[in-house]
């Protein structure tokens, strides 16, 4: 592993991870203002963290940062008593109408189905992973994928079919 130079790994920060931040924080929030203002607490945590610096994996560090504020703000706001902005068009009647759903042995059973699915994209390289989680748990455009790996879209849409053929391989239907 090669040595990197500490101002080179935040150095362009912005560059690198403002339209992903952006992004990943709309789609939660519903708000421009509030995504904007969270992706700038992003990269305030980011530049005072030593950890960064020293990430093997420094897409997936900012992305454990951006989810942690994104938590830490939540809990925020439940204490306070505000609730959270959600867009109309993430509320279905499905969703608002099965509690059952969150009974222990079905969120134990999903948390355990997520964990062998995410052993299996191991398999397959962190990159691969990390694209395929952007994509299809994330829902981030591939073009935006592609910008933030700094490669074209058809290899973004490689690594992504990719990932959807070895999962069907381990995880779909056996043959009779």
């Amino acid at each position: 592993m090669e040595a990197r130079d500490p101002s080179s790994a935040k150095h362009g920060l912005d560059a690198r991870f403002r339209l992903a931040l952006m992004a990943y924080f709309l789609r939660r929030t519903g708000s421009y203002s509030e995504a904007e203002d969270l992706t700038q607490e992003t990269f305030a945590r980011l530049i005072g963290s030593a950890g960064f610096e020293r990430a093997d994996e420094p897409q997936a560090y900012v992305f454990r940062v951006a989810s942690n504020l994104l938590h830490d703000r939540g809990r925020a706001a439940a204490r306070m008593g505000k609730y959270t902005a959600c867009p109309p068009q993430m509320l279905d009647e499905a969703s608002l109408n099965v509690p059952e759903d969150f009974e222990p042995e079905r969120v134990l059973i999903g948390r355990e189905s997520l964990s062998e699915v995410l052993s299996c994209l191991d398999e397959l390289g962190q990159r691969t992973k990390s694209i395929f989680i952007m994509f299809r748990l994330e829902g981030m455009k591939q073009k935006d994928i592609a910008a933030l790996y700094g490669m074209g879209q058809s290899t973004v849409e490689k690594q992504v079919m990719l990932a959807v053929m070895h999962l069907a391989k381990r995880f779909g239907p056996s043959s009779p």
